[in-house]
């Protein structure tokens, strides 16, 4: 892949595998400060703390000492939260049987 190529991101539509696996990998070891899911109306904390992971063809979500989302990279959606503090994350959840589920995990914050 070019220089050009890759600073344009040339080649890589969103939804393709290719596209879900770099973002994934992006997020890959980003520390959980929170992650929230949307119920009834209401924005409730599900989790505190963690992290992010990829392993192998899956993406993990642990927070809170337990492990929240499981879902393979090539039925996974990523969108960042415009503040680049957290991300919303969706898929079916392996752990729940491939219950659609969307969640949004915010960030710990360090300056860079």
């Amino acid at each position: 892949m070019s220089f050009f190529s890759k600073i344009l991101r040339i080649g890589e539509k969103p939804g393709t595998y290719a596209y879900r696996r770099r973002r994934a990998e992006e997020l890959h070891g980003e520390a959980v400060k929170y992650v929230t899911e949307h119920r009834d109306g209401n924005e409730d904390v599900i989790g505190r703390g963690g992290s992010l992971a990829v392993h192998g063809d899956t993406f993990i979500v642990d927070s809170s000492g337990e492990r929240l989302f499981v879902c393979e990279i090539k039925n996974l959606d990523t969108s960042m939260l415009m503040s680049g503090d957290g991300v919303i994350i969706s898929g079916p959840n392996m752990l729940e049987g491939g219950k659609l589920r969307r969640i949004t995990v915010h960030f710990v914050y360090y300056r860079k």
